[in-house]
This record gives structure tokens, sequence and C-alpha cells, in this order.
């Protein structure tokens, strides 16, 4: 049942393997990265508490000792304060060039962990041991790092491609429903941006995956990775193609900032809202045609997922503020926002020829359907 997607990146290259029970033999899959028996293990308190343990025998196995910083969960670790926490705690574990970080835990934790590699003695070699499925399918493969500011999300960051990915779909099973379903959002993007058979093949098996069905959830996984590292082959710094891989995004993050980056709203629920939220905005635009939204929409909703705004507890701004709030996106170039649009399922493109009227007009009938 185990799946290796290689990325080819020149000179960077490296596996993502995706199978369950990884965890139990990290240590025979890491060892040959190792110049000296011993890493250093960043995570989270949740998941050091689920899985810690776990991953210190599959290390052991092959001799590997261990040291482990766990941080505390959510999104708000995304800060400053914890990367300062983060690199000063790999400085005191005297960590070198060649030595191995860790990354075991979900976006968060390897987005964090691999900013502090990527500045950590200007760039040392870490492995993603992701354990959310958002992370799985998305954030740890790819290379983007980085944290959050007051400004707005993931805008201070660096590309640092790990040197191994381990996908252990085992351990999707400790996941909260709203966690996994949280991260298939980004499975679904993938269908929606560039493969409409995915999609389909979604809509018959999302279903039986989300319920537990390991053979579907490797699958799943591996198709996602697959597209992604197509993708990141293509464009490894986000100058063309790579930005398609944002469907969705421009919306997810001004809805995240004005939901505080709290669990009032996860990154993955903010993906599938505004990927509906794209897609109506292409209907709107003539792009695609009035049925596209409404599949969309219809399939989240079979998956037990928010869709539209009045899915998000408690107030939000006015559209002129969720505006605003796009225009501190990463995707703004020359004053301009980039929107990642669809002429159909599975054809999404980029463009800046959006009528600013037209998201606001979005926007605004979306916060009256809220009452």
């Amino acid at each position: 049942m185990r799946k290796t997607v290689h990325v080819g990146l020149e000179g960077r290259e490296y596996d993502v393997v995706i199978g369950p029970d990884l965890l139990a033999e990290a240590g025979t899959l890491i060892a040959p990265l190792l110049r000296r028996k011993r890493v250093v293990v960043v995570t989270d308190e949740t998941v050091a508490a689920h899985h810690l343990d776990t991953l210190r025998a599959g290390l052991s196995t092959a001799g590997i000792t261990v040291e482990a910083l766990a941080l505390p969960p959510g999104e708000k670790t995304k800060c400053w304060a914890e990367l300062t926490r983060t690199v000063d705690w790999l400085m005191d574990q005297k960590v070198e060039r060649n030595d191995i970080v860790i990354a075991f835990g979900g976006g968060v934790i390897g987005d964090l962990v691999g900013f502090a590699a990527a500045i950590l003695r200007r760039g040392v070699r870490f492995v993603q041991i992701p354990t959310s499925l958002l992370a799985q399918v998305d954030s740890s493969v790819g290379g983007k790092t980085g944290i959050n500011v007051s400004q707005g999300k993931n805008l201070v960051g660096a590309f640092h491609q790990p040197s191994l990915v381990l996908a252990d779909t085992a351990v999707l099973g400790t996941l909260e429903t709203r966690d996994f379903l949280a991260g298939y959002g980004e499975v679904v993007k993938y269908g929606l941006l560039g493969d409409a058979v995915f999609f389909d093949w979604l809509e018959e098996n999302a279903p039986a995956m989300a319920a537990g069905d390991m053979a579907l959830r490797v699958e799943a996984v591996r198709r996602s990775v697959q597209m992604k590292a197509d993708i990141v082959l293509r464009d490894e710094k986000e100058h063309g193609d790579r930005a398609l891989l944002n469907l969705g995004h421009t919306f997810c993050h001004a809805l995240e900032a004005a939901t505080g980056y709290s669990d009032r709203l996860l990154h993955g629920e903010g993906v599938a809202i505004g990927c509906a939220m794209a897609f109506e905005l292409s209907a709107r635009l003539g792009l695609c045609a009035q049925e596209d939204p409404s599949r969309v929409r219809a399939h989240l909703r079979t998956m037990g997922m928010k869709t539209d705004l009045r899915d998000i507890d408690g107030d939000l701004p006015d559209a002129d503020h969720l505006v605003d709030l796009m225009g501190q996106d990463k995707k703004v170039i020359d004053g301009k926002l980039r929107f990642i649009l669809a002429r159909g399922i599975g054809e999404a493109f980029v463009t800046a020829d959006v009528p600013p009227d037209a998201v606001r007009r979005l926007l605004s009938d979306a916060l009256a359907e809220r009452g």
C-alpha cells in the first residue's frame, strides 16, 4: 500500500513516502540522510502526546538518539516569538548544518520549523513528518516555509526544500473529524484547479475515504502530492503555474485574518469556502457555467464541510474591509491582486483582470445571506 512520489528538483531532490505505519520505520528511512545518529524533533504538544513515543521508538531501531521540543498547538504558534524560541533551542542543541531537524506536526509546525531550518546557520537540512491531512497533501511538499505577522498570513518566510517527507496515513486516524475535513479542503482543491478526473474520483470515493478506508486515503494523498510536485517542478518559486495552488486562498487568507487566525475558521475550511467563492465569482464573470459552483458546493456539503460565509460563527467585517485584507495578500503584484479563477472544474487560471466591484458585490451578497 506504500507509494512514493519523487520531487526531482535538480540538486534538491527528495522523496515523499506515503502509507500507513511509517513512524515505526522512521529510523530505517531517515538513517541514510544522517552524518551522525542524532536528530532533533520540533513538534506541538498535541502531536507529542499522541505520537512522539512512537516516533522515538521508530528512530531508536536504527540507533538514532532524539531530542525534542514541543510547542503550543494552533495557528498562533506561527509567530516571531515561537520562531525565536525554536531557533534558540536548536542552537542550544548545537545543531550543525549536516544534521537533520525533523518537523513533526501539521502545517503550522512544518512551516515554522522549516523556516527555522532555513535561517539557522544559513540553512540546515530538515525532514517533514506531517501529521494532518492538510500538511500531508499540501504544506509539507514544495519548500514553502514561514510565519504569520500582524499584517497577514505567511508574509515572512523562505523557500527551503525538505530532504524527505514521510506521510504516515495511519496517523490521520487520530484526527478529529473537523481537522480531517479541513485537510480535505486542500485535497479537493487539486481536482478543482487542474484535474477534473480526480474531482470525479473524489465525488465517488471521498465519503469512504473520510470514513477510514486506508487504501483510498493513500491514493488521495498520492494524487494530491503528485499534482503539487509536478507544479513545483515547473515553477518552484511561484512565478507562474505554482500560483494555481492558491485557488481559494485569496478569500481564505482574508477570512482567516478577519477571524483572528482562531478556531472559528481552520485554514482548510477557509480554502473550501474560498474555492466555492472563486467558482461563484468565475460564474458571475461569465467564465464558467453556473452549474460548476453549484456542483462544488454540493460536494463540499456532502462531505459535511463549510461552503459559505454564513457557515462561519461570529461577526465578520464588511465587504470593504475584507477587500482591504485581500490587499495584504502575497499575490499582489504592481498593486493588482491576482485571483485564481476557473473556466470549469479542473480548468483554473491566474488573472489580475478582475473588476474590484465584482469582488465587493460577491462579498456583500455573501455577508447579506448571513442575515
